[in-house]
């Protein structure tokens, strides 16, 4: 499948990894491609413009900061994201570390936005290296899915497989309105990272016993 990462930070290039490993074809979208392609943080990627980045995936991902990703999707503009199935990961957070969207979710905003395109919020509640490597992990956790459209959370669910998150571990929440719930987790993530001391976990959801 071929894949277009929107950022070029630690998430974007964990999930090209991960992606590419899997035999995708993947790059990565930098509004400055000739100065970020050159950085070594980048040596082995691809790294194009947003518009390259919007034009070669089948699928798109938003993995740019939540208070970025309205202007960086606006840049690629509407026409270039039809139909195409986007997978945001953003979470905003402003400088006094509120988020951006504490009544909404961003998904919510790029869904209103950009009508045509099918948005799928995943991956916006564990750090980048459990999103790549869940097997990290001492027992399976939980991955959450939110859209309103069932094919692209088909798509989604494979590519969380090809990252190593098997199909027991994913949970559909609903509609696309549920990504307030993952988007909100953030200061419950934060929370318990500060408590255990580090960023390398996940949620899980634990059903109750049968009766």
């Amino acid at each position: 499948m071929r894949i277009g990462l929107l950022g070029t930070g630690n998430v974007a290039r964990a999930l090209a990894g991960g992606w590419r490993a899997a035999g995708h074809d993947v790059v990565l979208g930098s509004r400055s491609p000739d100065v970020r392609g050159a950085e070594g943080e980048l040596e082995g990627f691809v790294v194009v413009g947003l518009g390259g980045a919007a034009a070669h995936g089948d699928v798109l991902v938003n993995a740019t900061p939540g208070t970025a990703s309205m202007s960086v999707l606006t840049e690629i503009g509407a026409p270039a994201l039809a139909g195409k199935v986007l997978v945001d990961i953003g979470v905003g957070f402003t400088e006094r570390m509120e988020l951006s969207h504490p009544n909404y979710s961003l998904s919510e905003e790029i869904q209103a936005a950009f009508p045509d395109t099918h948005v799928v919020k995943t991956l916006a509640t564990v750090d980048s290296v459990v999103m790549t490597d869940p097997g990290s992990l001492a027992e399976a956790g939980t991955i959450f899915l939110s859209g309103d459209d069932a094919v692209a959370k088909r798509t989604t669910r494979r590519l969380l497989g090809d990252l190593g998150w098997p199909d027991a571990s994913q949970l559909d929440l609903g509609g696309i309105v549920t990504a307030r719930g993952q988007e909100h987790a953030a200061y419950l993530f934060m929370g318990v990272a500060e408590s255990i001391g580090t960023y390398g976990f996940s949620f899980k959801v634990v059903r109750p016993r049968a009766v």
